[in-house]
């Protein structure tokens, strides 16, 4: 579920936080922010889209002895609505506070660092997890994936102390990713060290290419190291 906390509601407050996110996901070379971290150029468009009649009506509702209407005022808070209820659709919040390119900028720009992702931390550490995750996996069929991951502190599967979960990053076909920063990666986290991967009931006979790593969704810039690529035959 998105978190409604993370795009402020107020007109002026919402105003700068649109400006801001937008600006940002354009800039960014050779790669732009919003490819970078997995917005995709359809989700950008609607988002320019919603700036352009913002940005009309905030003119509008600048001037409070003409122009400053009621109607105005409904209008803007629509666009407030719809900007909420796009990002509860497609998880666009969600989705940047779990890319494996995210930043503490990133953060910060989006308003992500109180969001969904930052509950039931077990501790907190002001130190970079050097450990890497290590992954077993096993096909479950219908391009099911079971994963089980492991860490020096324990022979069962368990998530590393300082941790709430593990962060993974994947792409399926003939063709294995040049990295763990390639695009087009889907991405997602497990508060769980065993569990399971959907990557679609058609993705029978194609490679599956995995990268791990341990996540304090807390402290994401503490993350750990992305452990080598695991390839596996799906079924």
């Amino acid at each position: 579920m998105a978190n409604s906390t993370r795009a402020p509601r107020g007109i002026d407050s919402f105003s700068k936080y649109i400006v801001s996110i937008v600006r940002y996901l354009q800039e960014g070379a050779p790669i732009t922010h919003a490819a970078r971290l997995g917005i995709t150029e359809e989700e950008l468009k609607f988002m320019l889209a919603l700036l352009t009649s913002w940005t009309m009506l905030y003119e509008l509702y600048g001037d409070k002895k003409n122009s400053r209407t009621t109607a105005v005022i409904d209008q803007l808070h629509d666009i407030v609505d719809q900007f909420v209820e796009y990002d509860q659709e497609h998880h666009l919040l969600d989705r940047i506070a779990s890319s494996p390119n995210a930043t503490i900028v990133d953060m910060e720009t989006f308003n992500i660092r109180n969001g969904a992702l930052q509950r039931n931390i077990r501790s907190t550490t002001s130190k970079p997890i050097t450990e890497a995750v290590s992954a077993i996996l096993d096909t479950v069929g219908g391009g099911m994936v079971s994963v089980k991951c492991y860490n020096s502190e324990s022979s069962r599967p368990s998530i590393f102390s300082d941790n709430d979960c593990i962060q993974f990053a994947y792409a399926v076909g003939g063709t294995p990713p040049t990295s763990v920063l390639a695009s087009g990666l889907t991405q997602g986290l497990s508060s769980k060290a065993s569990f399971t991967i959907s990557t679609g009931a058609d993705n029978g006979g194609k490679n599956l290419y995995i990268f791990f790593r341990w996540y304090n969704s807390k402290h994401p810039e503490l993350a750990g190291p992305w452990c080598a690529m695991v390839t596996i035959w799906l079924t």
